[in-house]
């Protein structure tokens, strides 16, 4: 059974991840729930052991990832906005993170498509693996580009 009032919503940086932040924060406000912003992050499966020597010792994905998210929020909501959301930041496939962070939440949020896969696709993978494996109810929040994005 769903906990009332938790509403995750996947934020990537992206156009269409912003509009589902904003759709995501609406939505709580008409229903009283929290939000709860994700970011997931993983090392490239391919060529990663022969590019480890040329990334920088100090080189922090997950930091990075959460400066993606924590500014993502303050710009689209604002500081004292920004404050008020949960933020989530974990390593793995971004689909299976949201699909996580999703059990026992009463509604998660994505955009139509994120910075990964094919720019032409109606809905992105991600999309369409959490529509199909989520364990609550998905809204997908499509729109078009934001002039100059995308």
């Amino acid at each position: 059974m769903a906990d009332a009032g938790r509403i995750v919503v996947g934020v990537d940086g992206s156009a269409p991840s912003i509009r589902a932040l904003r759709w995501a924060v609406r939505q709580a406000e008409l229903t009283g729930d929290t939000v709860e912003a994700v970011i997931s992050w993983e090392y490239p499966a391919a060529g990663w052991a022969s590019m480890v020597s040329a990334v920088p010792p100090d080189f922090d994905p997950e930091t990075l990832a959460a400066q993606v998210l924590a500014d993502s929020l303050k710009e689209t909501l604002g500081a004292d906005a920004a404050a008020s959301i949960t933020r989530t930041v974990m390593i793995g496939n971004v689909a299976q993170a949201l699909i996580d962070r999703a059990d026992g939440a009463s509604l998660l949020v994505v955009g139509n498509r994120g910075y990964s896969g094919f720019k032409s696709t109606l809905l992105g993978s991600v999309g369409l693996h959490v529509t199909q494996h989520a364990p609550c109810p998905v809204v997908v929040v499509r729109g078009k580009p934001d002039p100059g994005t995308d």
